[in-house]
Formats: structure tokens, C-alpha cells, sequence
């Protein structure tokens, strides 16, 4: 759960009380189902993360995975 905010917080980095205005957000919307960057709204924003949650949630999981490959804890603090 935590990842997911930290995602949700640094995508949304000037937009964070209107996520659906974030450009980064609507540009990955917008090559996900096609839909225009120009015709995303709020209505739009909030059925795309509803319709596709499950999806979103293996995302999540899977960059926790490549930030544990990334940034791996030291073995000897």
C-alpha cells in the first residue's frame, strides 16, 4: 500500500489534490487506452482507475519489485 501512494504522490508532483490534471498521468491514460490527453476529465480519470484497479494494483507490484532491484537494501548497515 505504501508504493502505491509514493507512486500516486510522485506522479502527480503540482497536481496532488487533482491528480486527473497531471499531465505525466494523462499521457500514460492516453497511450494505455488511446483516449486524447485533451478529452481526459475528472469523470474519465476516476472510470479509467476504477475500470482497470486490478491492472493498476499488479503495476504496483511489480515497480515495488524493480524499486527492490534498483535500490537494494545494504547487508551490513
Amino acid at each position: 500500500m505504501r508504493n502505491i501512494f509514493r507512486f500516486a504522490w510522485n506522479s502527480t508532483r503540482g497536481y496532488h489534490l487533482t491528480p486527473w490534471r497531471s499531465p505525466y498521468l494523462r499521457w500514460r491514460i492516453e497511450t494505455y487506452t488511446g483516449l486524447k490527453m485533451d478529452k481526459i476529465g475528472f469523470f474519465a480519470f476516476w472510470g479509467f482507475m476504477w475500470r482497470e484497479r486490478y491492472e493498476l494494483a499488479r503495476f504496483m507490484k511489480w515497480t515495488a519489485e524493480m524499486e527492490n532491484y534498483a535500490r537494494p537494501k545494504p547487508k551490513n548497515p
